[in-house]
């Protein structure tokens, strides 16, 4: 579904749709059919008044070009839907339920996708007391005032007990890289060239993304179903910033970054959950008007993922966090625009979604039967052109932010950049077929890029840039 690389740049995480934290297999003939016809209808879920109502609360950034749309929720039949479920979460206490409400057997947002593809099972190497036991350790060494006072039942630990506790969450995060590897090869090969603290923190935001992910899109019964978990999922996110609050042994993981990164907000993880409800039917959005519409979702989906990340990269001596911020937002547009135009053919005929924003396609005379059809003409290419060119464009405006990253943040920043960008040039070399042919760039080819990305990262590259390598500057291009 949707969930894109880490809009910070360390990213690359995409492995098969339009969003690339996922690799699903595409769906039966009957769906394809069905969805192919409904993507001809007038859209059922989001309405017009609620994308508009959300559109005008978010904050132009300098330049213009980047909106920043952070805690943006207008009223709508999704907020609706996801507030009932909330209710009935609480009601019916199961907030502290490890499982997904259909799949007793495995821990929320981990299904069998997830685990077949890990080789093993997940989650399952400690017992409640045992987890619950560990994040009251972690909790006794946040500093004063992270966490809002909540009666403790476990207040004092053996040099045993702590010991324990170390190895579980070591084992967390194991499993946490695990998941990372199994599904983002390209995003963990970045994380090798981070120090060990980052990089586990890195994990630990892949993985809370990649199981609300699967929340979203696990096969279930009902949709009723996945709001609930989703509600449930939510309502933990919440209880684990203010109180600290675990569930199970991989939400350890998150609990000693949400200590260890004081400054993380909660934010970005809320709005990445509004951006899995816009790809959900009758209640999100599987066409988009205009690219400012198609923006919303790049922002939930992906520039979340980079303030998420902000953190744990740093900013180097002279910058500050608010003034990444827009770079950081520019190269989660970059990527996911990336990603929609690389998977436009395998969207529209095994999802029925088409994100190309209906505007450009018209301007182009490129219709939707078109892309049904798999005909690539003059004026679809032409449309590839086009958005190509605004891809590039905020790739530019995101290269701005590398130096203002922390040292050891720079060449894993700079060279998922690097790589994912080049996914643009293989859709040049395809002739510009995204509808029948998939843009890749072999491993060996992102190993040959690393050297480049290194250099990029270095002073000299301000005086003697690399050929094709426009100047440097922190002003807007």
């Amino acid at each position: 579904m949707r969930f894109s690389q880490i809009a910070l740049g360390l990213v690359t995480l995409s492995v098969g749709t339009s969003n690339a934290f996922t690799a699903h297999p595409p769906q039966s003939p009957a769906f394809v059919s069905r969805t192919s016809l409904a993507s001809l209808a007038e859209p059922v879920g989001r309405s017009k008044d609620e994308i508009a109502s959300e559109l005008a609360s978010g904050k132009v950034l300098e330049g213009g070009q980047v909106i920043d749309f952070s805690s943006v929720k207008g009223p709508s039949k999704a907020e609706q839907a996801l507030e009932e479920a909330r209710k009935k979460v609480v009601a019916a206490n199961i907030l502290n339920q490890p499982y997904a409400s259909s799949l007793q057997d495995e821990i929320l947002g981990i299904n069998q996708d997830v685990i077949k593809e890990v080789g093993h099972a997940l989650g399952m190497f400690a017992d409640e007391v045992a987890v619950q036991k560990t994040g009251a350790y972690l909790r006794s060494l946040a500093p004063a005032g992270t966490f809002e006072p909540k009666e403790e039942t476990y207040t004092s630990f053996t040099e045993a007990e702590k010991a324990e506790f170390s190895q579980i969450l070591e084992k967390a995060y194991v499993e946490s890289g695990e998941v990372t590897s199994a599904f983002a090869k390209t995003f963990y090969l970045g994380t090798q060239i981070m120090n060990e603290e980052a990089r586990a923190a890195i994990w630990a935001v892949y993985v809370w993304c990649r199981r609300t992910d699967e929340i979203v899109d696990a096969p279930r019964e009902s949709d009723e179903d996945m709001l609930t978990d989703l509600a449930s999922w939510e309502v933990r996110l919440e209880n684990l910033w203010k109180y600290g609050e675990v569930v199970d042994v991989l939400d350890l993981c998150l609990l000693d970054i949400r200590i260890k990164y004081p400054n993380l907000p909660i934010a970005p993880f809320v709005d990445m959950i509004r951006g899995m409800l816009m790809d959900v039917p009758n209640l999100g959005q599987d066409r988009y008007d205009t690219f400012e519409e198609l923006h919303l979702y790049c922002y939930r989906v992906a520039g979340t993922v980079g303030l998420m990340s902000m953190p744990v990269f740093g900013c180097a001596p002279g910058f500050t966090e608010e003034q990444a911020k827009e770079p950081a937002l520019s190269l989660g547009v970059a990527f996911q625009i990336t990603n929609i135009l690389r998977d436009i053919g395998e969207d529209a005929v095994t999802r029925g979604r088409v994100y190309l924003p209906q505007d450009d396609m018209k301007k182009f005379g490129v219709t939707e039967e078109q892309i049904l059809a798999q005909r690539i003409d003059e004026n679809y290419i032409n449309l590839m052109k086009y958005e190509i060119s605004r891809a590039r464009m905020y790739y530019d405006r995101a290269l701005r932010g590398v130096p203002m990253l922390a040292e050891e943040s720079r060449l894993p920043v700079q060279s998922s950049l690097d790589c994912y960008g080049q996914i643009l040039d293989k859709i040049e070399e395809n002739g510009y077929d995204t509808l029948t042919k998939r843009a890749y760039v072999s491993k060996w080819e992102k190993l040959f890029t690393i050297p480049f990305s290194w250099y990029r990262t270095q002073e000299i590259s301000k005086i003697l840039p690399l050929p094709g390598d426009k100047p440097l500057s922190h002003e807007q291009p």
